[in-house]
């Protein structure tokens, strides 16, 4: 796999980090980028969501409507976190169903996009 700078590099004008300008194959880049923060958000903000439950859970005394409230909390984080990955497993099943599994996870190899030949042979 591609380092950051090399996956940057590859897709400017001129092949420069520092002077280049962002082409149209910097599309795929960003969208990988943006998919990968999102899944650790998700992820560190379900395990701070489900800390903070714990926590109330043990701190609640007893008290029926905190704990209540503690053991919603943990659900609405764990509910959330299953749907994000639920949405990816959905992603990867169509991408099987319909054959193009090469064309949606070949968008994390980004050799792929220096030969447009390449990648039309592993999309179609």
């Amino acid at each position: 796999m591609a380092t950051f700078d090399e996956m940057w590099k590859d897709c400017l004008e001129p092949k420069d980090l520092q002077k280049g300008v962002p082409t149209l194959k910097c599309i795929p880049v960003v969208f990988s980028e943006i998919i990968r923060a999102a899944l650790v958000f998700a992820g560190i903000t379900a395990l701070i969501f489900i800390i903070w439950a714990g926590f109330n859970m043990i701190n609640s005394g007893g008290d029926p409507k905190k704990v209540q409230g503690a053991k919603g909390i943990m659900t609405y984080a764990i509910i959330g976190l299953t749907i994000v990955l639920l949405s990816f497993s959905i992603l990867y099943f169509i991408g099987y169903v319909t054959g193009s599994t090469k064309c949606i996870t070949s968008f994390s190899n980004f050799d792929i996009f220096k030969d447009p030949e390449k990648l039309k042979k592993i999309c179609q």
